[in-house]
């Protein structure tokens, strides 16, 4: 039940801070005076520090419910684990790449199963965002003026 919950919060937190993040980008973006290339790089490096914080909600997530709530372990590699092992984990979860060299064992594996899914979710909100934003600013070097997201 406690995983079950752990993974709602996590869907929650995560989403709403991928919007809230977004949307300041845009409302950031519509203000700066700048050249549109300068702006597709604040968009960039916003959107990786996004996904960033993301990951290590999660990766806290599976320090809290692994060493203090004793709800699965990682197995694999070596056998004690520092929040490096956790947030390298967490990221290649959250970006589906799953070497495998750490393997979730008991209730963790749901919260596992839930960020893969979250992480190709936000990761192609990401890229929407992305694409409209560099057509939106690429627009703007040919000599019309830039649109607002």
């Amino acid at each position: 039940m406690l995983v079950t919950i752990v993974c709602l919060v996590l869907l929650v937190l995560t989403t709403v801070l991928h919007y809230e993040v977004l949307r300041l980008l845009s409302f950031w973006i519509a203000r700066i005076a700048t050249q549109p290339r300068a702006k597709m790089l604040v968009v960039m490096f916003g959107t990786f520090v996004s996904h960033s914080l993301q990951v290590v909600l999660y990766a806290l997530s599976y320090v809290w419910l692994a060493e203090e709530m004793h709800l699965g372990t990682l197995g694999g590699g070596s056998g004690t684990r520092t929040f490096v092992d956790y947030l390298y984990f967490s990221a290649e979860t959250y970006t589906s790449l799953g070497f495998g060299d750490l393997i979730p064992v008991g209730p963790l594996r749901l919260v596992v199963s839930v960020e893969t899914l979250n992480g190709l979710l936000l990761i192609g909100w990401s890229a929407s965002y992305i694409y409209i934003s560099m057509e939106r600013f690429w627009t703007a070097t040919n000599g019309s003026k830039a649109r607002p997201l």
